[in-house]
């Protein structure tokens, strides 16, 4: 893990902001882009599966899913989204990006980050080549090498 200086990564930030204020998602507003060559490729935010109120799953209790599902998040994660929409845009561009992550409090201000804990986005973001994985934390600006970051995912233990 290294620290990214503000100049290099607000812009970014507040890109993922924008992104997690589309956010429909009843427990929780969050964004994310992914940036290539100081570019964005591929934004996305958090909501029920292709935006379909039907899939809505915001308001079920985790402990009523059946024992099998391990996913047990109520919507599309803004990672995943972020990433489907690079390989949409930009195939050819995914391998070697940078992957910024924001949430926002039922205020609409920012929160930061914790430890990373998602593997379902770190698997995914390591399959596909995103290169970091990037945190506003309270210490600063936290670039993740994407492969530490699924490795400190499984390793999270909540508290």
């Amino acid at each position: 893990m290294k620290y990214l200086s503000k100049d290099e990564a607000q812009i970014y930030l507040d890109k993922a902001v924008e992104a997690a204020l589309k956010s429909t998602c009843e427990r929780a507003k969050c964004g994310s882009v992914i940036v290539k060559d100081n570019k964005i490729i591929g934004t996305g935010f958090n909501s029920p599966p292709a935006n379909k109120e039907s899939q809505r799953r915001c308001s079920f209790a985790k402990e009523s899913y059946a024992k099998k599902i391990t996913d047990k998040t109520c919507c599309i994660h803004a990672e995943q989204r972020a990433i489907l929409d690079s390989l949409t845009k930009h195939p050819d561009k995914i391998k070697g990006s940078r992957l910024y992550f924001i949430r926002l409090d039922k205020n609409n201000l920012v929160s930061f980050a914790g430890q990373p804990y998602c593997t379902i986005c770190s698997k995914m973001a390591l399959d596909v080549g995103v290169k970091e994985f990037v945190l506003l934390k309270e210490e600063g600006i936290c670039a993740y090498d994407t492969e530490e970051y699924n490795t400190l995912s499984y390793e999270y233990k909540e508290m």
